[in-house]
């Protein structure tokens, strides 16, 4: 769903007043009046000189919402979503395929949560090298820390295709890098443009054939909003939640983000972010390793098929 703002042209009584009373209350979005109370927004309204066009306004978000709601799905309806259309991709690395079953499931918003050097972002460009290589789509990558390494993706893509870097390999790595479309964004605004751009091309066709969304990481988008600006940065942090599964669902996409840990209780770890956004993730693993070897583990945090605590061991 769109920005406030790009409605107003298809619906006036969004105007500008309508819009600056969203805006003091959290409001930039359609997704954002998902998590307010209606009732008290109501209430906000009646102590405006124009409370009756505002709650008019109120009242046509909602009828959009319903508008755009997919039927419900019974329970044979849902297994068969899972099982026909929800596809599997592999990460191309054997560890963490054995562990989730297969790999990375298209429809679902998977966390990989971990310190510094856990090998997150090895991860990602493994799992972007892989799919791209194997002719299985095209991958749209939002680096938010200059991470991104083309190097690592040539040294990625001649181990999978087990070519040495000469002229074909060199364009087998050019096919791969013309479909990996790398965006840098650095803050949560960035974010959501790429993101609206992309649900737009998906919608019209032109972005069919992607297959998998990378964020590395959600987490330095969203950090900064939270602690600065209260129930604003909350709304943004759980309107980025909704539109990406959102995303994953409706588009088949696998959606692939990275978060760092911080200090918990005792000095032990925890991912970033805090518990609003622990119930967004579908899947969650957590990344550890040795700074001295190559060896990393990886557990299962929250998944919906199967128990916390499973733990495998790889190599990146």
């Amino acid at each position: 769903m769109a920005p406030l703002k790009a409605l107003e042209l298809a619906y006036p009584i969004f105007d500008s007043n309508f819009q600056t009373f969203c805006a003091s209350h959290g409001i930039l979005s359609v997704e954002d009046f998902l998590i307010h109370d209606v009732y008290e927004l109501a209430a906000f309204a009646d102590q405006q000189p124009t409370s009756e066009k505002l709650k008019q306004g109120i009242t046509q978000i909602f009828s959009i919402i319903d508008a755009q709601h997919q039927p419900w799905l019974n329970g044979l309806e849902l297994l068969d979503d899972a099982l026909q259309k929800k596809h599997v991709f592999s990460t191309g690395c054997e560890g963490i395929d054995l562990l989730l079953g297969g790999g990375l499931r298209a429809g679902q918003l998977t966390e990989l949560v971990g310190p510094s050097s856990s090998g997150k972002t090895q991860v990602c460009l493994l799992a972007a090298s892989y799919l791209v290589s194997k002719n299985m789509g095209t991958v749209v990558y939002l680096d938010t820390g200059n991470s991104f390494s083309s190097q690592r993706i040539a040294q990625f893509v001649g181990r999978i295709s087990n070519c040495m870097f000469d002229q074909a390999g060199q364009r087998i790595f050019q096919k791969v890098m013309n479909n990996i479309l790398c965006y840098s964004v650095f803050d949560i605004f960035s974010m959501f443009n790429v993101l609206h751009r992309l649900e737009i091309n998906l919608q019209s066709q032109k972005g069919e054939q992607v297959r998998l969304l990378i964020i590395d990481s959600i987490s330095s988008l969203i950090t900064p909003i939270i602690g600065n600006s209260g129930s604003q940065g909350r709304a943004l942090m759980a309107s980025a939640g909704y539109l990406l599964k959102k995303l994953a669902q409706e588009h088949n996409l696998v959606v692939l983000v990275t978060n760092h840990t911080v200090g918990g209780e005792r000095g032990i770890p925890k991912p970033a972010l805090g518990q609003t956004w622990k119930s967004v993730p579908h899947v969650r693993l957590l990344l550890s390793g040795d700074h001295g070897n190559n060896i990393r583990s990886i557990s299962v945090l929250k998944h919906p098929s199967m128990a916390s605590g499973k733990v495998a061991s790889f190599t990146i």
